[in-house]
């Protein structure tokens, strides 16, 4: 073997910026390098940078070829004849109390990048549709070895390197390089496996040193920790029949009732002395099986991606691509996802991408600019919540996003995703005063940028993805958020209706003495209700921040404010648009939602709070079965006033109708605490109706005054050509549907199974 000469070193500046660690390529300079030997030889340097070594030593062959230092921050170099490069191990010496500490290590800077010109290309044009497969860190096997890759985009960053458990925290060890003018900087660590934790050490455009989350992070320490963890997916999916029956569902025509839940606070569990929020795995256990006895067909969880703190209840996402931590594992969650799914319940997910948290050890000015966020404060931060707004014009960013609506999909499986707070990205004036906000190129508020995004979005993922369920929550008169993109709308297929929210819970909060002055805040929906795909949100929002909750909003003695709680379920369930309750409001909660305590479950004990159960899972049951009440939820044709200006009577009556098979429902509510014998209906088909649902009932807690079964006759009424008299209960809503005289009151909850029965008891597992 030669002895090395000045031809090992590529130059000093090389080695300089590389031990200041500025330099945006070690993989120039370290590793092995075929070179021209001072004699016309070919030869092949090998250079490893290891700062508290006292020598080094290269393995190949059977041959030990000691390495020479060629600076004295730690660089070493040793050359080998020929012109290949072999297999090779690198031994180091490290001074000890006890002698010579000696390690053996492969060089990741022998390794090719792991990821190709196609791949940055595609990131560069927002168009990379797979990115979360390629940033971030990938276990994988790299050119015959195993090990991890890591990549990150950093576009304004002078270096990044990858620091972790594997090498000791010391930035100086696995300096990244960068790959072309993409900003994406890489390192292929052999050796390194699941269950690693890293962050990435930047040097920021200011020179200035700041550790770093991997933005890509699959799995996260448990919160308050911030390191991110290499992970790979063990699990086995086994929910091909409920992607088989999911892809043969028109979900615009078919039963969708959905449980809005926070996982953290759903139940709690004693753990020796302490009480905790269950895991996914002990949700799995009991979540399904609740949701199957009470009828939803959906589950939408509160945000699920990692978040710091606690008290925003996942609406401040930090880990954009994984579960929080704080109740398991990524597969822990699939877990979860499989178990609901063989339950035969969707998973839906909020999704937050209107804006992210300023955390410095998270996305903000990751490598010292605004690099996801806008610089301009006035584009850039959002002033009530005190975080940042997503630069949506952004090639990079976009792709960011929308990769992560197809992770969430395809890795997780989720039937669909709730986009938070669109309204806050449809607006550049959003929540901002005169001269904190900059009109579009028009002049004009609309974020443009944003509206692109959001109209992409939608696109991209029904392309992939058409049976799954994409919801806004938009609170403003936005048109068509819930129409294709190729018709002018952003392209969502569901929109929460706020409006209704709104008024409804206004009109329910009065007195009922004073209902009849707000009698049109109960039918103003319907001036609007079929211009999109609604679903009707009682929401987390309504029982937090001093609202109080759902009970607690209802007016009257302690039996009117359960009977009205009764009549607003039976009234959003019959309302056109599908119904979607909040955790806690299916038991008739006494206090607001707290993101640190459970679902108050003891009070199944008391049967006026049981009753309230029963009467969520009779309206599931029969509204499951009852095409007329949702197979035309967004078409006018299955609606029909029968009486809408009753307002001295506080009633309101109207009907629902089936595209062909079925019956039609006629709802009556009345809403005062006044029985009203022989009050007349309007019907528009002759012979027998029967009561299919009453909130007034016994069995939900009511006083039991019942319409019973009821003959149309041939007596016009409400501009139809039939009516009936019903006695109708105090503060109630009923249900009648018509019933063929050759056909049997088939479905009747009086007449067969009570779909109310059921054990009236929390999940099990024990807890509060």
């Amino acid at each position: 073997m030669s002895s090395p000469s000045e031809s090992v070193l590529r130059t000093d500046l090389d080695l300089d910026r590389l031990v200041a660690g500025q330099h945006h390529d070690p993989h120039h300079v370290l590793g092995a390098h075929p070179v021209r030997g001072p004699d016309g030889r070919d030869q092949v340097v090998i250079r490893a940078w290891r700062p508290d070594a006292i020598g080094m030593v290269i393995l190949t062959g059977g041959q030990r070829i000691e390495m020479h230092r060629v600076h004295p921050a730690g660089v070493f170099a040793g050359v080998l004849d020929g012109p290949d490069i072999p297999e090779y191990r690198l031994e180091t010496y490290y001074p000890g109390e006890a002698g010579e500490v000696v390690t053996k290590s492969d060089d990741p800077y022998r390794y090719w990048p792991t990821l190709g010109p196609l791949d940055l290309h595609l990131l560069a044009e927002g168009r990379h549709e797979g990115l979360w497969r390629h940033l971030g860190a990938q276990v994988r096997v790299h050119q015959g070895t195993p090990g991890t890759s890591f990549a990150v985009w950093a576009p304004g960053a002078q270096a990044v390197r990858v620091v972790g458990d594997f090498n000791g925290w010391d930035g100086r060890l696995n300096p990244m390089r960068a790959l072309g003018s993409s900003g994406v900087w890489e390192i292929f660590l052999p050796g390194v496996g699941p269950g690693a934790h890293y962050k990435f050490e930047v040097v920021t455009a200011q020179g200035q040193l700041s550790l770093r989350a991997d933005p890509f992070a699959f799995a996260t320490e448990v919160p308050p920790a911030t390191a991110s963890v290499v992970t790979q997916s063990r699990h086995k999916w086994r929910d091909e029949a409920w992607f088989a029956k999911r892809a043969a569902t028109d979900v615009l025509h078919s039963p969708v009732s959905i449980y809005e839940c926070h996982l953290g606070s759903w139940r709690f569990i004693q753990d020796g002395d302490q009480w905790r929020s269950l895991t996914y795995r002990e949700m799995a256990d009991v979540l399904p099986g609740y949701l199957t006895d009470l009828g939803f067909t959906h589950v939408e969880f509160l945000p699920v991606a990692e978040y710091p703190f606690s008290g925003s209840w996942g609406y401040q996402v930090t880990g954009y691509y994984a579960p929080t931590s704080r109740f398991g594992t990524p597969d822990d969650f699939r877990y979860l996802v499989d178990r609901l799914h063989k339950a035969g319940i969707g998973v839906l997910v909020d999704w937050v991408v209107g804006h992210f948290p300023k955390d410095d050890w998270a996305l903000a000015r990751f490598d010292g600019t605004a690099l996801y966020e806008h610089a301009d404060p006035r584009l850039g931060e959002h002033p009530d919540w005190g975080t940042l707004v997503f630069n949506y014009g952004r090639h990079e960013v976009r792709n960011f996003l929308l990769a992560n609506a197809l992770f969430w999909i395809e890795e997780f499986h989720v039937d669909g995703l709730r986009v938070d707070a669109v309204a806050s990205m449809l607006y550049l004036d959003y929540s901002r005063r005169e001269g904190e906000w900059i009109t579009n190129r028009f002049g004009g508020r609309e974020n443009l940028e944003a509206i692109e995004f959001i109209r992409e979005f939608n696109e991209v993922v029904y392309r992939h993805h058409p049976s799954v369920m994409l919801v806004a929550e938009e609170s403003t008169s936005w048109p068509a958020v819930s129409r294709p993109t190729y018709l002018g709308g952003l392209g969502f297929g569901f929109k929460w209706n706020m409006g209704w929210m709104n008024d409804t819970l206004v009109y329910f909060a009065k007195n009922p003495i004073y209902r009849r002055h707000h009698h049109h805040e109960l039918t103003f929906a319907l001036l609007y209700a079929f211009t999109e795909n609604f679903i009707l949100p009682l929401s987390h929002d309504e029982v937090v921040h001093g609202k109080g909750s759902l009970l607690s909003k209802m007016p009257g003695d302690r039996w009117q404010q359960f009977a009205n709680l009764r009549a607003l379920l039976a009234w959003m369930w019959a309302h056109p648009g599908r119904p979607l309750l909040f955790m806690g409001g299916e038991i008739g909660q006494n206090d607001e939602w707290r993101h640190d305590t459970s679902v108050d479950w003891h009070l199944l004990e008391y049967p006026e709070h049981a009753g309230v159960q029963a009467l969520v899972r009779a309206l599931n049951e029969i509204y499951r079965r009852e095409p007329a009440l949702w197979e035309q939820d967004f078409d006018w044709t299955g609606f029909r006033w029968i009486d809408p200006n009753d307002a001295d009577n506080s009633v309101l009556s109207f009907l629902r109708f089936p595209v062909s098979s079925g019956r039609v429902i006629a709802c009556v509510a009345n809403l005062t605490p006044v029985p009203r014998p022989g009050y007349r209906v309007g019907l528009p088909q002759p012979g027998r109706w029967v009561e299919i649902f009453n909130s007034d009932s016994a069995k939900f807690g009511g006083s039991n005054v019942t319409v019973g079964d009821v003959t149309a006759e041939a007596v016009g009424w409400n501009d139809l050509d039939h009516s009936a008299e019903l006695t109708l209960p105090p503060l109630s809503v009923v249900w009648l549907a018509h019933e063929p005289e050759t056909g049997p009151a088939s479905g009747d909850p009086q007449q067969a199974q009570d779909p109310s029965e059921g054990s009236g008891t929390p999940p099990a597992g024990g807890g509060r």
